[in-house]
């Protein structure tokens, strides 16, 4: 199940960086935050009244309105409105910084296998990046940067002071937190869509509702439960991968022998991390719940 959640993560999140640049041809930053987790945090309210999942703790309130904040109202948007200066591809890469924040605000003990795992992972995301090609937008750069940050903190705050067990009532609420911000900040930053909604607009919307957020953002919530932070946030190293292959076929930005090599060093680092050999005694690589 764990590793279920990853790869979900790793492939669903990889695609809504794309699915974010397309939305942006219609909706502003804050238009789409309020669009998409209406629409999720409608879908898994309802989804986990259905399956009976029990009452949320009155004791999580005040944090998962917190990390819906952090999270979703405000990391989110960040990237949404880099999106609007940088590629969806240098997007997913800058994001790739998350398991490092997540290690060194986390806390843990961690090796120096798992360290080398996550130099060798950011290595790989260097070398998709090729930062030397082409002019980098300095803003787009830092809004991407400041939401690893946030969004970082915000995961470590919900794995240490989010204790229930009702998934998808605690996704709903902290993703219709993010919708009420939406809708407030919205129609201050320039209104909930700067163009006429296109089809490919809507449909990216509707994915990332129903995908990048009903599905992987409560498959993110039940990992970051199971696994240490720096094991599970290399998923954001796949993330990249997997945005410039959808740009390489959609959007015919180009795929090299370069982006080979990144790839392969990338699995690497992920293999440092993820694999542990026989009888290791590493701390940090696995907790229970």
């Amino acid at each position: 199940m764990p590793l279920l959640a990853y790869l979900t993560c790793a492939i669903v999140w990889g695609s809504t960086y794309f699915a974010i640049a397309l939305g942006l041809e219609s909706f502003t930053p804050y238009g789409m935050v309020a669009a998409r987790f209406t629409v999720g945090g409608v879908l898994a309210l309802g989804l986990g009244f259905l399956r009976k999942e029990p009452p949320l703790r009155k004791a999580d309130w005040p944090h998962l309105l917190l990390v819906g904040a952090l999270l979703l109202a405000c990391s989110n948007a960040l990237v949404s409105w880099a999106e609007l200066h940088v590629s969806s591809g240098m997007a997913a890469i800058i994001c790739a910084l998350v398991p490092v924040f997540l290690a060194l605000f986390g806390g843990e003990r961690i090796g120096m296998r798992t360290w080398a795992g996550l130099v060798l992972g950011l290595i790989g995301v260097g070398v998709l990046a090729n930062p030397l090609a082409g002019k980098i937008h300095l803003g787009g750069v830092g809004a991407l940067m400041l939401a690893t940050v946030i969004w970082s903190f915000g995961t470590l705050h919900g794995k240490h002071h989010i204790h229930g067990t009702s998934y998808l009532k605690q996704v709903g609420a902290q993703m219709l937190t993010a919708a009420i911000i939406g809708h407030i900040a919205a129609p201050l930053s320039g209104g909930y869509l700067h163009h006429g909604l296109t089809p490919k607009a809507a449909l990216a919307i509707g994915y990332l509702a129903l995908f990048g957020s009903l599905l992987a953002f409560t498959a993110y919530i039940y990992l970051a439960r199971v696994w240490s932070p720096a094991k599970m946030g290399t998923y954001t190293y796949i993330n990249p991968v997997v945005a410039l292959l959808l740009g390489s076929l959609f959007l015919h930005e180009p795929f090299g022998l370069r982006m080979v090599l990144g790839l392969l060093v990338i699995l690497a680092g992920i293999a440092l991390v993820q694999l542990k050999p026989p009888n290791s005694l590493e701390v940090g690589n696995e907790i229970s719940v």
